[in-house]
């Protein structure tokens, strides 16, 4: 039995695309994992606040930045999983909606993505550095401030390569 054309190979590949919708699903629920996690912690913080100092206010506070920037980040994966792969989202249909989550290109998911991770990283290093004084580790702090730049060096080549890529095409 052969295949006439490819169209039911075609069409299969095609269909396909909806064994994506069950991953952003369950990133919309991990999304509400970190809202209970956000909360959590936001109580614990308000609870010891009277016996914390500056360094452990500021470091329970980036934590709960890194937990706002890491739903960031999923919003956006899954704005764009749905918008690149099962179906497109019209701008008109949704004026009131913030364009940083629709027409989402790989290239520019590319950016948001290593860019929250960076910016993730970078308030990861900062938390840790604050806690130095508990837990002083020279070669971990290394780790923990070269993680961000890596990313930074390695956002900067794609966008670089993204543009020259857009300079050719022009």
């Amino acid at each position: 039995m052969s295949w006439p054309d490819g169209r039911y190979t075609q069409a299969a590949i095609f269909f396909s695309r909806w064994l994506v919708a069950p991953f952003l699903l369950g990133l919309l629920l991990i999304l509400f994992v970190l809202m209970y996690r956000f909360f959590i912690d936001l109580y614990a913080l308000i609870v010891r606040l009277p016996a914390m100092n500056w360094h452990e206010v500021v470091t329970s506070t980036l934590n709960q930045i890194d937990l706002a920037l890491t739903a960031n980040l999923i919003l956006i994966v899954i704005f764009s999983g749905y918008e690149n792969y099962i179906r497109k989202i019209d701008p008109e249909d949704h004026p009131d909606w913030p364009e940083g989550l629709m027409q989402v290109d790989f290239s520019a998911l590319k950016q948001k993505l290593l860019g929250s991770v960076t910016v993730i990283a970078a308030v990861d290093a900062l938390a840790w550095y604050f806690d130095l004084e508990k837990a002083p580790d020279s070669p971990k702090l290394l780790w923990v401030l070269a993680f961000p730049v890596v990313f930074a060096l390695v956002m900067l080549l794609l966008a670089t390569a993204d543009w020259l890529s857009d300079h050719r095409k022009k």
